[in-house]
């Protein structure tokens, strides 16, 4: 997403606007503004598949919150689809994903 920059015959408006979007859209373009937190999901030992719904490529996630003592890694490549986590405990979590 990125600022819209109207046409218009003020110059200064016109200079308002691109020094605005120079500014704004690396901002706006960070794929962290769109992050879905996926709450309380229950992992067991082992591989587990979440549906993330992002409706798109996923491009990261993290953990949010944690219930126990467990080492979490990803166990397959990033999809549109589905978040594959490797759990070595049975605990409940919530995750961000973008």
């Amino acid at each position: 997403m990125s600022l819209t920059i109207f046409t218009t015959t003020d110059q200064n408006l016109s200079m308002m606007q691109t020094s605005w979007a120079a500014q704004l859209n690396p901002l706006l373009a960070n794929p962290l503004n769109d992050i879905n937190i996926i709450p309380s999901v229950q992992l067991v030992i082992g591989n587990n598949i979440i549906n993330h719904k992002l409706g798109q490529m996923q491009q990261g996630w993290f953990l949010t919150d944690i219930n126990a003592a467990s080492v979490i890694y990803r166990s397959a490549p990033l999809n549109a689809t589905s978040l594959s986590l490797n759990s070595s405990a049975v605990c409940t979590v919530s995750i961000g994903v973008f």
